[in-house]
């Protein structure tokens, strides 16, 4: 990614020379006209050039035809046209000397419209050709504070500040309601960008300006698909390279909110899992609501994330001591018990003797004196085993609380110069002031989280990015050269043009080449050979039909296990043919497949995945019938290293089996760990190859593992070039 034109671009956007309002008009309520006040009533400082080639006057202003008439060159175009007319309109702005363009025309491929799809190719061939930075099509304009440029057609008063935190999403509304969220909470966004469908600009390259901004400290995105992932991810990285957190609300958690993001911008957007593995790699935290955005936004903004997940508290009430422990429980938190020194500090202070646990209870006498209420923060920042140290009390929102905001600026001074975050969490969630939101402004240094669920969502999602981040530092083998059989599975997938199967004898010699351990076994072309292999391979055996139109061989009886003799292999060998015939099967057998019958174990599943939005992905979880019925599986993205791998399998609830559950045998998680990285090294040979690879069950043992059944299923390439 050119992170030097990316960065031209959008500051050529967010801080244009003039404005030319393209399609100006002043018909009551027209976006063009709402955007024309804006730009007024927020003292844009540069000129703003009316254009309507049926019109002379607008709003009582001068209107010019077109670009040659304007009194100086173009530098932006605020574009409120038909569809039809915007790329050949781009085209002659930019030959004027414009450099950026925000399109609010809408007509581009929203709504599974085939017609507007065609279009929209035109626009982005437009926009590559002339280099514009160019916001939309479909949006509803930007708020870029630093400039004073406001074409933004909202009508609520804006709260013009320049703040800590920059929105970029491509929804418009969205974009105004994480705002509102923000500003009720005391913070204000120094940039609003509603990409719209991203003809031209990308989320990613608004990241990247951003990331130069050393006023911001949160970048906050809402995606619905995301244009190029690689970009995405060399963007956040960069961002996290310059301190910035990244936030991402992500549409697409289910089926109908994927059909909801194509009908939107006219976008595919992909699985949420499979934008988890991309984002998790880059730094970026994903949060599942509006309303979790804005409780990360608080923490990222004020206090930064913890570097673990153990947590010290001083509550107000042991009803509230309970709700802060049932909420860590919830999401992967812990008070752990407190070290013997800070035991020590806190019975000077409190002289409770042994009664002091964590979280601690203001009951105690925390709350005797200012300097008993530092003491405690002060032991608990300074514990080893505290990674946070989270206070209850509510912001106040009205005068009169004066013990309250005395040990609130006691915490924030406190805070200013310690090395551990220091947060606020309240009950239950709750309105501002203008009175809250002042004080807020004079305390920066803490965070005020509100309710303790949601509070605590937001610290371990803050804490899960540092894991991530620490796991995708790992660092990766050094490529190796395509195994043989990759580089002929490449050339069949270019002389195809669609999707094809490999038989599973074909799949599991591919996974074998790349590290996958597969159970022994051999292809019998006949029941004399089929006997002979299992003879060889030792009873009991399994024996199964071998073809590559056959994906579900178990449904049509072409699966025979537990086979303890030459007689009961050569019956299977008949059952089989038998059940296929009476299935009407008409695909070609290559013959039959002899495996070892591995008993014992754990099932389970790997695979790789392709997202049409995040590409190729790595997938493990619970295997056989528990696929289905628990759907206990984590992703994450290539290339894998044993690091990796192993923090995918902690985020399934496999991992406490393997580990050994309630007495049973600790299996050989390695072995497992060095699947996953073999089926990365897969991904990054074959990435734009492999459609998905299904290895279910994998039976992990004691000691080793081995694929007992796999497909793999290939891309055809051949109408791709």
């Amino acid at each position: 990614m050119d992170f030097k034109a990316s960065h031209a671009k959008v500051e050529a956007l967010t801080a244009p020379k003039n404005v030319v309002i393209v399609g100006a008009s002043d018909r009551p309520g027209n976006w063009a006209l709402r955007a024309h006040r804006n730009l007024k009533q927020y003292e844009f400082p540069g000129k703003i050039y009316l254009m309507n080639p049926a019109r002379d006057e607008v709003l009582g202003e001068k209107c010019y035809r077109d670009f040659a008439s304007l009194p100086e060159a173009p530098d932006h175009l605020l574009v409120v046209v038909p569809a039809k007319a915007v790329p050949a309109l781009l085209e002659q702005g930019a030959a004027a000397g414009a450099r950026s363009a925000t399109v609010f025309s809408s007509g581009f491929g929203e709504a599974y419209d085939e017609a507007g799809a065609e279009l929209g190719k035109k626009l982005r061939a437009v926009i590559a050709k002339t280099g514009l930075g160019v916001s939309g099509p479909n949006c509803m304009g930007n708020i870029c504070k630093p400039a004073r440029f406001v074409t933004m057609t909202e009508d609520r008063r804006l709260d013009m500040r320049p703040g800590e935190v920059a929105l970029v999403g491509q929804s418009g509304g969205v974009m105004i309601f994480v705002n509102a969220g923000l500003e009720e909470r005391g913070m204000s966004a120094r940039y609003i960008i509603t990409s719209g469908n991203e003809a031209g600009l990308h989320v990613a390259d608004y990241v990247v300006f951003f990331a130069n901004d050393p006023e911001l400290k949160v970048i906050l995105v809402y995606v619905e698909a995301v244009a190029d992932p690689v970009e995405f991810q060399e963007a956040c990285r960069y961002a996290r390279s310059k301190g910035k957190s990244v936030i991402a609300l992500k549409l697409g958690q289910s089926e109908a909110g994927r059909s909801a993001a194509m009908a939107h911008t006219g976008s595919l957007a992909g699985s949420v899992a499979a934008f988890d593995a991309l984002a998790a790699d880059a730094g970026v935290i994903r949060a599942d609501t509006l309303d979790d955005a804005v409780e990360l936004a608080e923490l990222l903004t004020h206090t930064g994330a913890p570097k673990g997940r153990r947590l010290g508290a001083v509550t107000l009430s042991g009803a509230y001591r309970g709700l802060l422990l049932d909420a860590a429980e919830r999401n992967g938190l812990e008070f752990p018990a407190l070290a013997p020194q800070t035991l020590e500090k806190l019975n000077k202070v409190l002289g409770v003797g042994s009664l002091i646990s964590n979280p601690i209870d203001g009951g105690f006498g925390v709350l005797q004196s200012a300097d008993a209420y530092k003491a405690c923060i002060e032991a608990l920042h300074d514990d080893p085993g505290v990674d946070m140290v989270l206070l209850q009390e509510a912001i106040p929102r009205a005068p009169g609380l004066t013990r309250g905001e005395n040990y609130i600026r006691i915490a924030n001074e406190y805070a200013a110069k310690s090395s551990k975050p220091i947060c606020y969490v309240t009950l239950a969630s709750h309105g501002q002031s203008d009175y809250s939101r002042d004080l807020r402004h004079t305390v920066p240094h803490v965070s005020f989280l509100q309710e303790a669920n949601k509070a605590l969502r937001a610290i371990a999602s803050a804490a899960r990015r540092g894991e991530a981040e620490a796991v995708a530092a790992a660092p990766v083998a050094a490529l190796q050269a395509a195994p043989a059989l990759a580089t002929a599975l490449r050339e069949r997938a270019r002389r195809e043009s669609a999707s094809f199967a490999l038989d599973e004898a074909e799949s599991k010699a591919l996974l074998a080449a790349y590290g996958v351990p597969v159970s022994r076994e051999r292809v019998a072309r006949t029941k004399a050979e089929a006997v002979a292999a299992a003879e060889t391979i030792g009873f009991a055996v399994v024996l199964k039909a071998v073809s590559a139109q056959l994906l579900h061989k178990s449904d049509v009886g072409a699966v025979m296990l537990n086979l303890a003799s030459a007689g009961a292999v050569e019956a299977a060998w008949d059952s089989i043919e038998a059940n296929l015939a009476a299935h009407d099967f008409t695909g070609k057998i290559e013959g039959m497949l002899v495996g070892e019958m591995v008993k014992g174990g754990l099932e389970l599943v790997l695979g790789l995945h392709r997202d049409p939005e995040a590409g190729v992905v790595v997938m493990a979880g619970s295997g056989g019938v528990l696929l289905e019925l628990f759907k206990d599986v984590a992703f994450a993205a290539p290339p894998m290293t044993r690091e990796k791998a192993r923090d995918l399998i902690s985020r399934t609830k496999a991992a406490r089996l393997i580990e050994g559950y309630r007495g049973s045998a600790k299996l050989d998680l390695d072995a497992m760990a060095d699947a996953l990285v073999g089926l990365g090294r897969l991904a990054v040979d074959l990435g734009d190859v492999i459609e998905s690879i299904d290895v279910n069950p994998f039976v992990l043992l004691k000691k080793g593992g081995a694929a007992l059944d796999g497909l793999v299923v290939a891309r055809g390439l051949a109408d791709n070039g």
